[in-house]
């Protein structure tokens, strides 16, 4: 039992909760979120792989027969059934997204510490809860801790976007809280009826009575309990028909909120997509189910983004959009076609944060969000106008970016699966995308300036330039080589399949 696993959750929950009692004590919330945020991507490249049972409870029976012909990583998973504790599983991709949402929480929280003139205590908290909740919904193998997780992630994602002090702030995160009740409801419903048909919520035992015959798979309550599981995916994820709230969301958010919040939505996207896929493989309509939806997110993003004159709504759009992508890879099913949307996911949740962030100094600057009213912002610096035009090529898949590796493999995938269809669709898209993002960017930088745009003298805070320039890094460091992410991720598709 690995005793560092719940550090990954314990550490950023504990911090949040002092931030919380401290807020009022500027330097002390600044050391404290600094030092913890820090140490978020170091733990997972700390521990290794392995489970940990809360309460260092076992389970109760050991199966060696399951364990045969499974990756090394995977053994322990199943090797061992009938779980009494909550468990978590870490393997090697729950490393890679778990140290990627680790950097995207510190260079958030570095940049939202200096951005305003106050550190907030309180907006802190809210972040590190956030992650906290979204790194438990990558690593529990117990699905009721999963809802419980996901309740957590849910109220923290609404708390950021009330702190943004937007205008109409509070009426979207009233709205996303409301439909939080209704999607949240039936994800436990779900919950209630595996535990009701199988005697479990470990995910593992679920999996394991299907697959032996003691739970019938043609039963009825089981197959609600997927539609079920299906809806509170789509919710969580902001997939259609949830995604005009998800993109008000990012839209009410500040700038590197928006950018964490994207990132939650990325990964509880793959861990919930994933148990779907572990739990229904028996379900040949589960797939399709991804498939088709994901290929309404992509199309419907698209299509909403070149209606926006909000840039914020446009970027918002364009994210929800691609998490298609990393839908269409799973939904495959096969090795190759998981391996492609897993790293698709790792590069989404860069790639958009990016692109967040480096708009983001155009409302800092300018306090508008309109479109219509801006222009000529690349005499104002050149250099991060730069960075912004290449995030646009990053998302749209243009080499040496990641993107470009990840959507390469997703048409490879798409061909070897026997649906050169989807290759040409992802393809078709991209373009748009890539569009559509420079649209925006000609309108925003490169046509002659408003006569009544007023533009502040205020200096870009260093820590912006800085978190712009570390994710354009990684973005080039995984383009240029791709295997750094892809050997993380491969052990874990085929140990799904």
């Amino acid at each position: 039992m690995n005793s560092l696993i719940p550090i990954m959750v314990i550490l950023p929950i504990t911090c949040a909760l002092l931030l919380n009692l401290i807020h009022t004590k500027e330097r002390a919330v600044k050391i404290l979120a600094i030092i913890v945020g820090i140490a978020l991507p170091i733990i997972p490249l700390l521990t290794s792989y392995g489970l940990h049972y809360f309460g260092g409870h076992a389970p109760l029976i050991n199966n060696p027969v399951l364990a045969q012909g499974l990756p090394a990583f995977l053994t322990e998973t199943v090797l061992n059934i009938y779980h009494p504790a909550i468990t978590y599983i870490f393997s090697s991709a729950q490393q890679l997204f778990i140290f990627i949402l680790g950097i995207m929480a510190f260079l958030v929280i570095f940049t939202s510490l200096n951005e305003t003139k106050r550190a907030s205590g309180v907006y802190a908290f809210l972040m590190f809860m956030g992650t906290a909740a979204v790194t438990a919904i990558l690593l529990s193998d117990d699905i009721f801790n999963l809802y419980v997780f996901f309740e957590i992630a849910a109220l923290s994602q609404v708390g950021i976007i009330i702190a943004s002090n937007a205008e109409r702030s509070y009426e979207t995160a009233l709205k996303y809280l409301f439909l939080a009740s209704i999607a949240a409801p039936m994800l436990l419903l779900a919950v209630a009826f595996l535990l009701g048909v199988s005697g479990n919520v470990n995910i593992t035992d679920i999996i394991y009575s299907i697959n032996t015959g003691l739970v019938d798979p043609q039963n009825p309550v089981l197959l609600m309990a997927c539609g079920l599981l299906f809806f509170g995916w789509l919710y969580g994820a902001g997939l259609p028909p949830f995604h005009t709230i998800k993109s008000a969301v990012y839209s009410k958010a500040l700038p590197h909120g928006a950018a964490l919040l994207q990132a939650f939505s990325v990964f509880t996207f793959v861990a919930i997509a994933i148990i779907i896929l572990r739990i229904f493989s028996f379900i040949p309509l589960a797939k399709i189910f991804i498939i088709v939806i994901s290929l309404l997110a992509m199309i419907l993003g698209i299509t909403m983004a070149l209606m926006q004159t909000d840039f914020k709504r446009l970027i918002g759009y364009l994210a929800v959009g691609e998490l298609g992508y990393i839908g269409i890879g799973l939904g495959l099913g096969t090795a190759l076609g998981i391996t492609a949307g897993l790293f698709q996911a790792v590069n989404e949740a860069l790639i958009t944060s990016l692109i967040f962030i480096g708009f983001g100094t155009i409302f800092y600057k300018t306090g508008i969000s309109n479109i219509n009213k801006l222009g000529g912002l690349m005499t104002e610096n050149p250099r991060l106008s730069f960075i912004v035009i290449l995030s646009g090529f990053a998302m749209a898949g243009i080499p040496p970016f990641n993107a470009f590796q990840s959507k390469l493999l997703l048409v490879q995938a798409s061909i070897t699966a026997g649906l050169p269809e989807l290759g040409i669709i992802m393809v078709l898209l991209s373009i748009v995308t890539f569009m559509t993002f420079m649209k925006a960017f000609y309108t925003i930088y490169l046509r002659p300036k408003p006569s009544d745009l007023e533009i502040n003298d205020k200096d870009i805070p260093k820590a912006t330039v800085i978190s712009m320039v570390v994710l354009l890094v990684l973005c080039l460091i995984l383009g240029l080589f791709p295997q750094i992410a892809t050997s993380f991720l491969e052990p874990f598709a085929q140990g799904l399949i």
